[in-house]
């Protein structure tokens, strides 16, 4: 169906549920599980979802070499059609928005709609800097380190402000546990980013959720990049950037009713 060739997936993949199809990318530093993870469950009740880890991720092979949006881009095509999925919506979240907007731009044949949550075109001078100390922290090793960096700008100062002695040592504990081995080369991909040539292009119908207390991706470019795609929809979620762990309910209503709706031709 697609005029570009597909590679041969390589990248450790997962496939779950039933229903009209949706591939998910995730963000950096996390895996499939660790983004989607919190709303499977909601997803997979009405959709079969189809979703790759990045390398250094889950079950993928860390690169030896930076990764390239496109290499990205094309292995999650190449793995829901191995799965048997011809066309599908794509979501994407963080660094998996720009995935999914290269997707579509490279595979438009193949994208019926885009979701794109706490995501960005490009990086502005904060995120440029949060990654450069990102994937520097990431490449030393210390990882209790890096969750000390990471915590702050992941959740919004009201759930930050909210965890007790105890919650907080557990969560930078979790964080340090759970960072993906690939988190350098995927820190470094996030402030190499530039899919604003891609956004004139796409023609389908698109949601930007927007986390208005993101720290890490500012609202700004979340808003920027709903006003570059025609006709796409902007929501906003009153959450720091980890939209999974503060509003998942409230996130997975806003994919779902939105997916519905392109479904039933609304």
């Amino acid at each position: 169906m697609s005029t570009r060739v597909l590679p041969e997936p390589t990248f450790a993949r997962t496939r779950l549920g039933s229903g009209p199809a949706l591939v998910v990318a995730h963000g950096a530093s996390s895996s499939f599980e660790g983004t989607w993870g919190p709303i499977l469950k909601g997803l997979t009740a009405h959709h079969t979802v189809v979703g790759i880890d990045y390398p250094g991720s889950g079950d993928t092979p860390r690169s030896p070499t930076p990764l390239s949006l496109d290499d990205l881009a094309d292995q999650m095509v190449a793995a829901a059609v191995a799965e048997g999925l011809d066309t599908f919506a794509l979501a994407g979240f963080s660094l998996g928005g720009p995935v999914a907007i290269r997707a579509a731009t490279r595979h438009p044949e193949r994208v019926s709609a885009l979701v794109l949550t706490a995501a960005f075109a490009r990086p502005d001078n904060n995120l440029t800097l949060i990654g450069s100390v990102w994937e520097q922290l990431a490449a030393s090793g210390d990882r209790e380190l890096l969750a000390e960096f990471l915590l702050p700008v992941a959740l919004s100062p009201r759930a930050l402000e909210a965890l007790s002695a105890d919650q907080l040592r557990a969560t930078l504990g979790y964080t340090a546990a759970s960072s993906a081995d690939g988190t350098p080369e995927q820190a470094a991909l996030v402030t190499r980013v530039d899919v604003r040539d891609d956004l004139a292009g796409l023609n389908v119908p698109t949601l930007v959720i927007s986390a208005t207390a993101d720290r890490t991706v500012a609202p700004a470019l979340h808003r920027e990049l709903a006003e570059q795609i025609t006709g796409a929809q902007f929501a906003e979620i009153d959450t720091g950037h980890v939209v999974a762990l503060e509003r998942p309910e409230e996130w997975l209503r806003l994919i779902t009713d939105f997916l519905a709706g392109q479904h039933h031709g609304a």
